[in-house]
């Protein structure tokens, strides 16, 4: 049994990471524009300096910082509800891989745990494997929230960046797409396993320029952490949602308000520079049906019901 200051400690952790999921950039956009204005003008110049010559760094591989990934408040993050990575296979170091996450969820409390910090202790699960999580590029812009999430070893989910990560930087680098992105989100409800999959084709091409394996991955109990708010299609709050997530490419939900994290077996992939959409739909059918199978061989050990369905759009 956990002690209640064990409990308080765990809720402040996730705490944390919810404010600095929705306000840290903003935060810091506001507070160097008001410092232009003050004594401490010198603060916000010299940021923007360091800024503009660093701006590439995020699309260059970025600056992980081992310190920053292995602070002790992760590890009460994932005490909380609790997170447990459960190991299908072996990946090979000689190789390069991209993970596909499932689902979305809210604010991905999955794999932000298991990819960009030590608390679930990735490095050892998996030796020589380099883990790298690929989100919204637009979230870069924002000074210093990007040196905050470069130190955690994230990058943008940008063709530049994915290029280089698979190409530049050797083998045994895992990077981490969250497929379904923000269209996904909107699907998410506790008790449903909606994904958004069938036309997300490019991660299969990418994976096939650059011969790195698929590696589906399933967050059991993701879509279960929030109760969002679901407006019905036509409305105007709905019609409001998807407006914004086409403009600045995520869509604001109204949530109210704990998970198994699964990582399959790779799919082995070959290097094709350019391949055919033949291919590509090859070897996206291949990656679907291994994601089925991870989901079923999982569902039931992980609290679902042997009933309970994957749904993919």
């Amino acid at each position: 049994m956990k002690s209640s200051m064990k409990k308080y400690i765990e809720a402040i952790s996730v705490l944390q990471y919810v404010l600095t999921f929705l306000f840290m950039g903003i935060f810091f956009l506001a507070l160097l524009l008001y410092l232009m204005f003050t004594s401490f003008w010198i603060v916000t110049v010299l940021y923007s300096l360091w800024y503009f010559f660093d701006y590439g760094t995020s699309e260059r591989g970025g600056r992980r910082s081992a310190w920053v990934r292995r602070w002790t408040v992760w590890k009460h993050y994932k005490d909380y509800f609790p997170l447990k990575m459960i190991k299908t296979a072996e990946l090979r170091p000689d190789r390069n891989y991209i993970f596909g996450c499932h689902p979305h969820g809210i604010m991905c409390f999955g794999p932000s745990c298991n990819f960009c910090t030590d608390a679930n202790n990735f490095l050892e699960i998996f030796p020589g494997i380099q883990p790298t999580l690929a989100i919204l590029s637009g979230l870069f812009r924002f000074p210093v929230y990007r040196d905050y999430l470069m130190s955690l070893g994230i990058c943008p989910v940008s063709k530049v960046s994915l290029d280089y990560l698979l190409s530049q930087m050797g083998t045994g680098n895992a990077v981490m797409i969250i497929i379904g992105g923000a269209a996904e989100s909107l699907w998410c409800a506790p008790g449903e396993h909606v994904l958004t999959l069938r036309g997300r084709k490019g991660f299969v091409r990418l994976a096939l320029e650059h011969g790195a394996d698929l590696v589906p991955v399933y967050t059991f109990g993701e879509t279960d952490l929030y109760r969002q708010v679901k407006f019905k299609d036509g409305s105007w709050m709905k019609t409001l949602q998807l407006y914004f997530q086409k403009m600045v490419g995520f869509a604001p939900c109204l949530f109210l308000g704990r998970g198994i994290f699964s990582i399959g077996k790779p799919i082995q992939v070959p290097c094709i520079p350019v391949p055919s959409c033949e291919e590509v739909d090859k070897y996206h059918q291949l990656y679907i049906e291994e994601l089925q199978n991870l989901f079923d061989r999982h569902k039931v050990s992980c609290g679902l019901s042997e009933s309970q369905q994957l749904i993919i759009l």
